[in-house]
């Protein structure tokens, strides 16, 4: 199986990188954590005008077409920017409204899907239950599709969404009103609990969409955790050169240089794996659930790890919010419990 990605992913993911970087993406977080989402939903054009959120859209509805490697190449940038807002849960909520169309219920796809691929459309998806689903409530709550999610019920940027999808057991809703927002790891996520709404459709096919969604959401969390820590790394290693102590960097010293081989290391194993799962949903292998929460695990818990050893290379700078490094160590730690909670992920890789 070929992990490497072609030249032509080589170059859209290096132009995605060199928009973001001339974006200034951490002010637009930390504009986007304020509450001022203009800055975020500029960007946001600029991405669909790239694709991405095409990405996930059929052709027949103004996408590309479901393209999971591309979908991942895509997000792994969007990790390594921190780029704000619910751009998991649009592409997720993409993947359940096609899903659906291919089963039957296409008047919520065609209303919905193309402004999803033009960007006009920001959306939140939440996915509270399912048949088998695990019992409790809160932000620790199980899931019947597959994986269990760090923070439903809630809505992700519910209150800057143009749309929040809510499925229920086997009824998707498309709410009115969302509830009061929550707090998280990260100031730039807002969640909110759905409220009311109106159905857009019932039965066995939206058990079996929300699945498909859940298993995207939970690929493009992890391509986005891996840029994330990719960033971190990078940081880091950039410091460590320059910060100096007894008169030499501190990168010279051989505990420094063990940590940041160790976040390396952690990296590069969970790499492989982000493709392996794209690949998997992208051939509809049998194997993808298992694959893709392989992939969302190694990811999270690489991405963390990462995070911490910025954290404590940088020293006092690293406990403090001015500089741009909070924003991607605190994003690291809410990613780690979203669309698939280690626990939850780890049972799914071993399950017979």
């Amino acid at each position: 199986m070929r992990f490497l990605l072609d030249d032509e992913q080589r170059d859209f993911a290096r132009s995605l990188d060199a928009m973001l970087t001339a974006a200034d993406t951490p002010a637009v977080v930390r504009a986007w954590a304020a509450g001022d989402t203009a800055p975020a939903r500029a960007v946001w054009a600029r991405l669909a005008e790239a694709g991405v959120f095409a990405l996930a859209v059929p052709e027949r509805h103004d996408g590309i077409g479901s393209l999971p490697t591309e979908l991942a190449v895509a997000f792994n940038e969007l990790g390594r920017h921190a780029v704000p807002g619910p751009v998991v849960e649009t592409v997720a909520a993409a993947a359940l409204l096609d899903r659906l169309g291919t089963l039957g219920d296409e008047a919520a796809a065609a209303t919905w899907l193309p402004g999803i691929a033009s960007g006009k459309t920001a959306a939140s998806l939440c996915l509270i239950s399912g048949p088998g689903a695990g019992s409790g409530s809160g932000p620790a709550s199980g899931s019947g599709f597959g994986f269990g999610f760090g923070e439903s019920p809630y809505a992700l940027d519910a209150d800057s969404a143009d749309a929040v999808f809510v499925v229920d057991g086997d009824t998707v809703r498309l709410t009115e009103v969302a509830g009061p927002v929550q707090p998280s790891a990260d100031p730039a996520r807002r969640l909110s609990r759905p409220l009311g709404g109106t159905v857009l459709a019932r039965g066995p096919r939206v058990s079996a969409a929300a699945a498909h969604a859940a298993e995207v959401a939970a690929l493009a969390t992890a391509a986005q955790a891996l840029g994330l820590g990719r960033a971190l790394l990078a940081r880091t290693v950039a410091y460590a050169r320059q910060r100096t102590q007894f008169g030499v960097p501190i990168g010279s010293f051989q505990a420094v240089k063990h940590r940041l081989a160790d976040a390396l290391i952690a990296l590069e194993f969970a790499e492989p794996l982000v493709h392996a799962a794209a690949l998997a949903l992208a051939a509809n292998a049998e194997s993808s659930g298992a694959e893709i929460a392989a992939a969302k695990v190694s990811a999270c818990e690489a991405a963390c790890s990462a995070a911490r050893t910025a954290l404590h290379l940088h020293g006092a700078l690293g406990y403090t919010e001015e500089p741009d490094l909070s924003l991607w160590i605190r994003k690291a730690r809410a990613l780690r419990g979203a669309w698939g909670t280690p626990a939850a992920c780890r049972a799914r890789v071993l399950a017979p």
